[in-house]
This record gives C-alpha cells, sequence and structure tokens, in this order.
C-alpha cells in the first residue's frame, strides 16, 4: 500500500468512527396552543374521537374545552369514522370498532404525533365543573387496536392514577393520593417517558414513578372522563433525542 493509499485509509477509518459516535439529533418540539383555532368549532389541532371537544375563549384566549355536562357515555364524536381513517389509514375498521364499542371516556388524538416513544407531555388544565369527575388526562401509547395509557389528575379527589386501557376496560396501573388540584385554578399536568419508566407530574412536582413492561410506542392526546366540564391549554409535547441513523 502506498502511502497516499495508507492516508486515504486512515481517513476513511476515522470518518466511520466519526459518525458512530456522532452525538444524538435533537427531536422537534410540537407546542399546540390554540391561538389560530375557531371558537365554537371542534378543534383542527387534535381529533375529537369520543364526547364533545370546542375551542372556547377564556380571558381574551382561545383554549380547548371538553364539555362532559351535554355527553352520554358510550357517544363517540362526529364523523369519527372519517377521523378514524385519518389516523389509521388501512387500519381504521379496527380502531373504529373498538371506539364505538368502549366509548365510556372523553379523549382527543393529536394529528401531528403518530409515534411518541420518550420524551415529555405538557398540559395546563382547569377544572370548570362536574358532579362526579373533573379530570383531565394525558393519553400516550395509543394503538392502532384501541388500547392506550393516560395519566390522569382529578380536581374532585386529590389524586394522580396511571391508568391502562385494554380490550375496552380499565385498570389501575399506579395510584397516587394527596396529589391537591384545585377546581377554577389553572394546574400543570407532565408526563416523561424514559425506556419502560414513567414519571407523572403536577404542578411541577413528582407524584408518581411506575416502570412498564414494555416500552411506550403510539399516538398521544387528551383525555377526560364523566360529566367533566375542564379547560386545556398549552398542549407540548417534547420528544427525547433521537439517536443519528446511519
Amino acid at each position: 500500500m502506498t502511502m497516499g493509499q495508507s492516508v486515504r485509509a486512515i481517513a476513511v477509518l476515522a470518518l466511520g468512527f466519526t459518525s458512530m459516535v456522532q452525538p444524538a439529533v435533537a427531536a422537534q418540539q410540537t407546542n399546540i396552543d390554540f391561538s389560530s383555532e375557531t371558537a365554537g368549532a371542534e378543534p383542527k389541532s387534535l381529533v375529537a374521537v369520543v364526547g364533545i371537544w370546542r375551542i372556547e375563549s377564556e380571558g381574551g384566549k382561545n383554549v380547548l374545552a371538553v364539555d362532559g355536562r351535554q355527553w352520554k357515555e358510550g357517544q363517540s364524536s362526529a364523523g369519527v369514522a372519517d377521523k378514524a381513517r385519518a389516523l389509521y389509514g388501512e387500519r381504521y375498521a379496527e380502531f373504529l370498532d373498538r371506539v364505538q364499542a368502549y366509548a365510556y371516556y372523553p379523549y382527543t388524538v393529536a394529528k401531528e404525533v403518530e409515534d411518541f416513544r420518550a420524551g415529555e407531555i405538557t398540559v395546563r388544565f382547569e377544572g370548570l365543573s362536574g358532579r362526579i369527575d373533573q379530570g383531565a388526562g394525558i393519553l400516550f401509547n395509543l394503538k392502532p387496536n384501541g388500547d392506550y395509557l393516560t395519566l390522569r389528575a382529578n380536581c374532585l379527589e386529590n389524586n394522580l392514577v396511571l391508568w391502562k386501557f385494554e380490550k375496552g376496560k380499565r385498570s389501575s396501573v399506579s395510584w397516587v393520593r394527596n396529589a391537591p388540584a384545585a377546581s377554577k385554578q389553572w394546574h400543570d399536568l407532565k408526563v416523561r417517558i424514559s425506556g419502560t419508566k414513567v414519571e407523572g407530574y403536577l404542578d411541577g412536582k413528582l407524584y408518581l414513578e411506575h416502570t412498564l413492561p414494555a416500552p411506550v410506542s403510539g399516538r398521544i392526546g387528551l383525555w377526560s372522563k364523566a360529566d367533566s366540564y375542564m379547560h386545556f391549554s398549552d398542549y407540548t409535547v417534547t420528544p427525547a433525542d433521537l439517536p443519528t441513523q446511519h
């Protein structure tokens, strides 16, 4: 091998090593603040699947409302078949069947985030009314078959719960008491995902920690319950840094 060939070989080797240790690429953050939405209409940035979701104005600011005062259990949102097709394409029928069979809890799905695996999801919420429940939740790990997880705060119960929805049945995964969230006040809810680890925060305080049996992968959204009338704002999705692809 000539000296020139040796230099080129070393350069290629160095380049390959540099590629292997190249730092992670910062993932793109998604912010949904509803400022450009139309008051009185369903949100465009999220897909209302179950329940009544609409944009309302509070203090001159657009917010997202879920209104359980007019909603009956088992009632999916208007045009749910087209929405299911927009979310899951060819697999929409499987998702639609599950939604229509188990439309017990209002939820909406973010359009822009197709597969959230790690990072943080945050939202501000305010409980306005609800005699049975005033529940605000971050939905994640939503599968084409309708299964999902949700981190839920409740203004009436002062607890933080990680729920699992599987084959239409709800069960608690982790339950933390003494997590106050007073009605008619704004609060911050956050879920942080790292591998199989889930952390739940309320107003900046870590309350809940749990390890799942498998990593998270799926769509995300917002969730509520029963007769809850809630406002949501400042929905932010911050994926973890993604490894460079080679």
